[in-house]
């Protein structure tokens, strides 16, 4: 009978993982190629060689596939790059994500779409694509997505990002719900107050980085390499059991 750390190993998976050019997504890459698995990567910019070049250290496999997560567009094509390139999918990681500011009162109609597009809609229509491809395997598979802890909370000066992270924790309850009879467990994360480019204005604000700080538990900002056992966790046999759950990964924040 395998041991405990073996259900962690994902050898011979394939990931899918969007946004990882950097930060959170390129920290789930490394965790998920140190776990064994062939990394897809999808990213907004033409190359993400420092993302490449650290899952090539890891002995795995790595298709770099550039694509617009602003439309629904690049979804069939980046599916059937990874099939193409590795023959299956096993794991699909939504990190993609943005994030636009501006007071409630003075948002705009483009700053609502522009991040409802990229965080909520491509988001499903990408998992339904995995889905689909998941479900003719037959071997069932995971679905991975990055939650916030404004999935939780209203925030403030985001509208559009906590409509969406709002949406993000619930349509994966709904993945969970309709999918886990093909053995396809859906489950997301929500970072807490991590180090990344989507929060430089507040770590640069002194007097809200310290409120920030002053109500996380662990006193510190998250760091990406954070998310890396819960993400390995969430896509190994380990979790085949846990489905439609966001567990936050925040320092405490929550509990506070």
């Amino acid at each position: 009978m395998a041991g405990i750390l073996d259900k962690f190993r994902l050898d011979g998976k394939v990931a899918i993982v969007t946004g990882s050019e950097r930060g959170l997504g390129q920290a789930i890459c490394i965790a998920l190629a140190q776990a064994g698995a062939d990394i897809v990567g999808v990213t907004y910019v033409a190359e993400a060689p420092q993302t490449a070049d650290a899952v090539f250290a890891t002995g795995k496999r790595y298709l770099h596939v550039q694509a617009d997560l602003s439309s629904i567009e690049p979804v069939p094509r980046i599916v059937e790059s990874a099939v193409a390139a590795f023959g299956h999918i096993d794991i699909l990681f939504n990190n993609a994500g943005i994030i636009k500011r501006n007071d409630a009162v003075d948002f705009t109609e483009k700053e609502w779409d522009d991040v409802m597009n990229v965080n909520l809609k491509s988001l499903f229509f990408l998992s339904q694509a995995v889905a689909k491809r998941l479900i003719a395997q037959g071997k069932g598979g995971k679905i991975i997505n990055t939650a916030s802890m404004l999935s939780f909370q209203g925030g403030i000066r985001v509208p559009s990002y906590t409509a969406s992270k709002s949406g993000v924790k619930g349509v994966t309850m709904l993945m969970a719900n309709e999918w886990a009879k093909f053995g396809i467990q859906a489950n997301a994360i929500a970072p807490g107050y991590m180090a990344t480019d989507n929060t430089a204005q507040l770590r640069a604000d002194e007097q809200r980085s310290a409120e920030i700080l002053g109500r996380i538990p662990a006193g510190r900002w998250g760091l990406a390499e954070d998310l890396a056992g819960t993400a390995v966790f969430l896509a190994s046999a380990a979790s085949d059991y846990v489905t439609g759950y966001t567990i936050a990964v925040d320092g405490g924040w929550l509990a506070r």
